[in-house]
């Protein structure tokens, strides 16, 4: 029996739903999901599809909206950004237990830790992956929201503002311990906000390596989890890229690995000096956008521990545990830089 999974609700909407499917389905968890759950479904013909639903308990108020996700991955479809396609929405929890959404299953390598990097990129294509990441982004941050219908998928001015009042209020309610360190940083950035520069772009809000799928020879397939995406400040997605961006002696690894210390892969600065170049935007005020980053990792990485603590995530996977002493080290290097400020 697979946690979350309704084997007879599922295998009727697909049937309903997706053509060509041939039952029996088999569905299996994927790794590596910190927040919401994705199973691989593979029918008996050979062809899969990747289902995706919200965790099991502990979900929190506008969080893991599969309707959301789904929009934004079928409304991108055609544009520059690489994303899978999408086979539909399904909004009746009685189906599986909650709502669920549907899409394309894209072969290829999700560079998640050093085994599967090791395993599957060589140095030039861990170069190539790199600058392929930088390029998605880019072209992300280049989509007109409204050109592609998503032009009331969020508000257009007030990022910022509103992105530390909703983690915040998701921090108040996932809250295990003391974290003062949070709680400081929060007063110094709600203090020292900087004013978006240019139109509401869509974006990500968890662009990261280890988000993407990629080709042997490094090229990004496929953009995943957009379940925390909307409409703001695009150096937004550039500050959380960097703090997810190990260097060779860092102590503070957000998920644990750092494939990303691996020879061929570049560093930070060069990361960001191929964003600035592409993109066009000014980057001089980018310390601001890493310490909201780290912040708000550090609150995303304290509601991965409460929920793993109450069987949210229905796995045996241990490896949340650490996030604890990680959550310290991200409001610690988040007090740092915004005592610059």
């Amino acid at each position: 029996m697979t946690p979350g999974i309704d084997p007879a609700g599922v295998t009727a909407w697909f049937q309903a739903n997706v053509g060509g499917v041939r039952p029996p389905l088999a569905i299996r968890q994927i790794a590596g999901g910190r927040s919401n759950l994705t199973y691989r479904v593979t029918d008996a013909a050979g062809a899969s599809w990747v289902l995706r639903r919200p965790p099991l308990h502990g979900v929190l108020p506008s969080a893991h909206d599969m309707g959301r996700e789904h929009r934004v991955i079928s409304a991108l479809a055609g544009t520059p950004v690489p994303v899978p396609a999408t086979f539909g929405l399904c909004q009746d929890p009685a189906v599986t237990g909650a709502p669920f959404y549907v899409m394309a299953y894209v072969d290829g390598i999700v560079p998640r830790d050093e085994a599967a990097v090791a395993a599957g990129l060589d140095e030039p294509a861990r170069a190539r992956a790199a600058d392929s990441l930088v390029d998605a982004l880019v072209a992300l941050h280049r989509v007109d929201p409204g050109q592609v219908g998503l032009g009331q998928l969020g508000r257009h001015h007030g990022y910022l503002e509103r992105q530390l009042a909703r983690w915040q209020r998701q921090l108040d309610q996932a809250r295990t311990r003391p974290l003062p360190a949070l709680d400081e940083v929060h007063r110094r950035l709600e203090a020292n906000l900087p004013a978006q520069v240019g139109p509401a772009r869509i974006v990500h809000g968890d662009f990261r390596l280890d988000n993407v799928v990629l080709s042997p020879a490094g090229r990004v397939l496929a953009v995943l989890d957009w379940e925390l995406c909307t409409l703001g400040d695009p150096l937004a997605d550039v500050g959380l890229l960097l703090v997810y961006w190990a260097e060779p002696g860092d102590q503070t690894l957000p998920l644990g690995s750092a494939p990303t210390v691996m020879p061929g892969f570049p560093g930070r600065a060069a990361i960001a000096e191929a964003y600035a170049t592409r993109s066009g935007r000014d980057l001089s005020g980018l310390d601001v956008y890493v310490a909201f980053a780290s912040w708000k990792l550090a609150v995303i990485l304290e509601g991965v521990v409460a929920r793993h603590a109450t069987g949210a995530y229905g796995t045996g996977d241990d490896s949340w545990r650490g996030f604890a002493e990680v959550v310290v080290q991200l409001a610690d290097r988040a007090l740092e830089l915004t005592s610059r400020l």
